[in-house]
C-alpha cells in the first residue's frame, strides 16, 4: 500500500538536478499528518504553484537547454528548470477522494512536457496508508 501525499512531500524529476517539494494549497480542506498538512489530489499539478523548479534542467526537449547546448557546440548545457506540466498526476488512489478528485499517493507520476517524469520520493507523512 502507498501513503497519501501532503504538502512538503519531496519530488524528483528525471532531468532535474535537484529535488523539489510539492506545495498543496488548503482549498480542499482535507488534512493529513495528524491534521497539520493539506492532502494532495491529482489536480495539484500546476507549475510554479504546486510543482516548484528542480534546480537545473538537462532535457534537450527543453528549448532553453537545446539553445544553450547548440551555443556550446553540442556540449550539454543545463539551464534553470521551469516545470511545464499540463497533464494530471497518474494514477493516484481512485478509491479515495480529496475535494471530489482522486487522492495523490506516493506511487503517482507526473509528466513534464520537457520529457521528464516527476516522481514522489518522500510522501510527507508515513502514518496513513491508502490503496
Amino acid at each position: 500500500m502507498a501513503q497519501p501525499v501532503c504538502m512538503g512531500a519531496m519530488l524528483q524529476c528525471m532531468f532535474g538536478l535537484a529535488p523539489s517539494s510539492i506545495m498543496v494549497l488548503p482549498v480542499n480542506r482535507v488534512m493529513t499528518a495528524g491534521g497539520a498538512m493539506p492532502a494532495a489530489n491529482i489536480m495539484d499539478n500546476k507549475p510554479m504553484v504546486n510543482i516548484l523548479p528542480f534546480g537545473m534542467c538537462s532535457s534537450l526537449a527543453n528549448p532553453t537547454v537545446a539553445a544553450a547546448t547548440a551555443a556550446a557546440l553540442g556540449v550539454l548545457a543545463p539551464m534553470p528548470c521551469i516545470p511545464f506540466t499540463v497533464a494530471l498526476w497518474i494514477v493516484g488512489a481512485p478509491t479515495v477522494l480529496i475535494g471530489d478528485m482522486t487522492a495523490l499517493n506516493s506511487t503517482s507520476k507526473l509528466m513534464c512536457n520537457w520529457a521528464g517524469m516527476i516522481s514522489i520520493t518522500v510522501p510527507g507523512q508515513f502514518t496513513v496508508q491508502i490503496p
